[in-house]
């Protein structure tokens, strides 16, 4: 029974996903941003009292499956990192254009570079 609620802590399910428009227009103008060499967080508070990721990578990223490639491994930290990201806010992280091809190691060490770094740098 333990690895089941294990399991479930680690899902990725809808209402933990920032789906509409006028949501990522609002985290835009509001949220306060983050960058690092290859990403840039925005994060602003929800009422909703989730956490919530968005991912937005647009196409001077890449070809589509260097793109898709990118929101999986966002998606994949996300899902096994959710601690990090603080309760209560939405997140939208976007890879900057020149992003090069990373490891699942690479983009897991600088997306935790990035949320624990203090908000003044």
């Amino acid at each position: 029974m333990a690895g089941f609620l294990c399991m479930k802590a680690q899902s990725f399910r809808r209402a933990e996903k920032v789906t509409n428009k006028s949501s990522y227009q609002i985290i835009y103008k509001q949220g306060g941003r983050r960058s690092s060499q290859f990403f840039t967080m925005i994060i602003c508070g929800n009422p909703n009292g989730t956490r919530r990721i968005g991912i937005t990578v647009t196409k001077k990223t890449g070809n589509a499956v260097f793109r898709n490639r990118i929101k999986r491994l966002i998606r994949e930290f996300f899902r096994r990192n959710k601690d990090l990201f603080p309760a209560g806010h939405d997140v939208v992280i976007m890879p900057k254009k020149n992003i090069p091809s990373l490891t699942y190691q690479e983009t897991c060490s600088e997306l935790t570079e990035l949320f624990t770094r203090k908000a003044g740098r």
